[in-house]
């Protein structure tokens, strides 16, 4: 039979490997299977997404708390 750990991670599984690594909190098995399994790609891919994504909400964040301070 298949073996799951020898399947490449699904796009949900990059997502929460970027999100953990942001944030310092990756697994010691998540990052065996992302290093051994994972394609290169699209953890930059989805790293830099999450990124612009973050800092984004941070800008608007900011500019929210800016606008109702009425500054």
């Amino acid at each position: 039979m298949d073996d799951p750990a020898n399947k490449p991670p699904t796009f949900w599984q990059v997502l929460h490997s970027v999100m953990a690594a942001a944030f310092g909190v990756q697994s010691a098995k998540n990052r065996s299977r992302d290093f051994t399994h994972g394609k290169p790609g699209q953890f930059l891919t989805l790293g830099l997404l999450f990124t612009l994504c973050f800092a984004l909400a941070l800008f608007g964040i900011v500019k929210l708390v800016l606008y109702l301070a009425g500054v």
